[in-house]
C-alpha cells in the first residue's frame, strides 16, 4: 500500500525589517502612517522599493530589528524610512536609534513631521539624544495643495508639520525639509521659500525616485 501523498509546508517569506541601498541601511519600523499620498506607491497598490517588499504583517521587536542589524558600524549611515511613518513608533525608534549610535554611525529619520501631533507631546528632546539629521516632506506651499496630495487623516496636519518644522532645528539642526517636482500646483520655490523662513534646509525630490 503506497504512502499517502503529504503536502510540502507552504514556505513563509521573511519581512524585511531592514535593507539596503547603496551603502545606506533602511529601517522598516511599521507601514501604517498618518498620511495616504496619492504618489505613494503604497497607496498605488505596491509594496515594492527597488527589490524589496516592505509589508509587515505585524509590529515587530526593538530586539528583532537589532539582529537584522548586527554591527551598524559597516554602514554609512542608518535611516528609519519605510512605507510607514517611524515616529508612529517613536520608542522602539529611539531604542534601535540609540543602539546604532553606540557605534558611531549617523542616524536620519525621514518623517512626514507629525509626530508632535499624534504623540500628543514634544518628540524632539527624545530624538535629539539619537538621531543626527532629520527629513521631514513638506511636500506643499499651503494647506490646500497639501490635503489634495498627501490626504492627512488628522486636522491641522499641515500646520502641525510646519510647526515641527520651526521647532526641529533647535534639537537637531541638521533638519531638511523636502517637496517632490512633478506634483500638481506644488511650487517648489514657495516650498523653499518656506524653509528658509522656518530656518531649515531644503531639497526638492524628482516624482517615482525613490531612495
Amino acid at each position: 500500500m503506497s504512502k499517502p501523498t503529504v503536502s510540502p509546508l507552504k514556505q513563509v517569506s521573511k519581512e524585511t525589517l531592514v535593507y539596503t541601498i547603496g551603502n545606506n541601511l533602511y529601517i522598516n519600523l511599521t507601514d501604517r502612517c498618518t498620511l495616504a499620498c496619492e504618489f505613494c506607491p503604497k497607496i498605488q497598490g505596491s509594496m515594492d522599493v527597488h527589490e524589496y517588499n516592505l509589508l509587515l504583517s505585524q509590529r515587530h521587536s526593538v530586539e528583532e530589528y537589532i539582529k537584522e542589524i548586527g554591527n551598524p558600524g559597516q554602514y554609512d549611515e542608518i535611516v528609519f524610512c519605510g512605507f510607514g511613518e517611524p515616529t508612529l513608533r517613536v520608542k522602539e525608534l529611539v531604542k534601535i536609534a540609540c543602539y546604532c549610535k553606540e557605534s558611531g554611525t549617523r542616524v536620519r529619520v525621514n518623517s512626514d513631521g507629525l509626530g508632535n501631533l499624534v504623540n500628543k507631546r514634544n518628540i524632539l528632546p527624545e530624538l535629539a539624544k539619537c538621531v543626527d539629521a532629520l527629513s521631514i516632506s513638506m511636500n506643499a506651499q499651503n494647506e490646500t495643495v497639501y490635503d489634495q496630495h498627501c490626504v492627512p487623516a488628522v486636522k491641522g496636519s499641515f500646520d502641525s508639520m510646519l510647526e515641527f518644522l520651526r521647532l526641529a532645528p533647535n534639537y537637531i539642526p541638521d533638519t531638511t525639509a523636502t517637496a517632490i517636482d512633478g506634483l500638481e500646483g506644488v511650487d517648489i520655490a514657495a516650498c523653499e521659500s518656506k524653509a528658509k523662513e522656518l530656518g531649515v534646509k531644503f531639497r526638492h525630490r524628482v516624482l517615482d525616485i525613490v531612495g
